[in-house]
């Protein structure tokens, strides 16, 4: 029975070529397409994933399981760890984690138990030790958020910078008086975020106002409350000290207050970029992230520890962010 290797010779193509075809993605070129497929036809060619499963000892499938598959940063991710497993003629299965931190475990571990050949995780809660067990003989890598307790490997954007730059850029606009708006701090990119907040305000010489920091902003209501919260601040002297613009900590607490901001000239930077927010009037400036990237390097890495167990590979990674001015940055104070 032919290989793969020999299909991409006879062909003149690579083999990942071959794999594209078989798994009819659409962007093959149709000549090549049906050069390969005639091949195919001649050589009786069938993909031999089954020989991959019994080499690695568990099927070919790369487990992915993110906080909410519907959010569209998750689901970049999980697109993207799709698009590099079927280039390896593997296969993926997805799952969401809630936002629950005591069912993380609860729902990974029938995911697990089917032997998978590894799991690209961005987890919900802050200690993964009870996985380790798992990890020990299933590569993990974890994105967006490293882990804790746990050593594996990591891919994840440098949340520090990204919101200094993103509180400097509202400073340099003339505003002292800058709230940060969040979800919650046992999240380590929300944690990391508010340091970088934090330092921004420092390095520009302006005091930190907690009452300015407003968390669990993750819902409409939610989000409404915290933007009330912050523009009912009054001084000691009981005069109005509302702040003047807003740094949004991820994208889904930035869709959740938009609402509540109809009608508002309030400066806004958000962390993350997220469907539509260059069309909107004002268009919303953002941190741009690459979950693209995120999710291929974590599905490459899990392939070569696949290949090379016994390879010593960074374990952390962190990429790079930057800040994309809209319109929305750029109110009056």
């Amino acid at each position: 029975m032919a290989t793969m290797r020999q299909i991409a010779a006879a062909a003149g193509v690579s083999a990942k070529t071959v794999s594209r075809v078989f798994n009819d993605d659409p962007h093959v070129l149709p000549e090549t397409r049906e050069r390969v497929e005639a091949i195919m036809r001649e050589l009786d060619y069938v993909p031999n994933t089954l020989a991959t499963s019994f080499r690695s000892g568990r099927p070919s499938v790369i487990g992915v399981a993110v906080p909410d598959i519907v959010d569209p940063f998750f689901a970049e991710i999980a697109r993207a760890v799709e698009r590099t497993a079927r280039d390896h003629d593997m296969s993926t299965l997805v799952t969401s984690l809630g936002d629950d931190p005591e069912r993380e475990r609860e729902v990974l571990e029938p995911m697990l138990r089917r032997q998978l050949s590894g799991l690209v995780l961005a987890p919900v809660g802050e200690d993964q030790r009870p996985l380790a067990a798992w990890a020990s003989r299933t590569p993990f890598v974890f994105v967006d958020r490293a882990p804790g307790g746990l050593t594996a490997d990591a891919f994840t954007q440098d949340d520090f910078h990204g919101a200094f730059e993103a509180t400097k850029h509202l400073v340099g606009h003339g505003h002292r008086r800058i709230a940060f708006i969040g979800d919650h701090l046992r999240l380590p990119t929300t944690a990391e975020r508010l340091r970088g907040y934090r330092a921004a305000l420092a390095e520009s010489g302006i005091e930190e106002d907690h009452d300015l920091i407003a968390l669990g902003a993750d819902t409409p209501s939610r989000a409404a409350a915290a933007l009330a919260e912050v523009l009912s601040i009054r001084d000691d002297a009981g005069a109005p000290a509302p702040a003047t613009a807003l740094f949004s900590s991820n994208a889904v607490c930035t869709m959740a207050i938009l609402p509540a901001l109809a009608g508002r000239p309030l400066p806004l930077v958000a962390f993350g970029d997220f469907p539509l927010a260059d069309l909107m009037r004002p268009s919303v400036t953002v941190v741009v992230q690459d979950p693209e990237s995120l999710g291929r390097l974590a599905a490459e890495r899990i392939i070569e520890r696949i290949q090379h167990p016994d390879r010593r590979f960074e374990t952390r990674t962190v990429l790079p962010v930057r800040l994309l001015e809209r319109d929305s940055c750029r109110g009056s104070v």
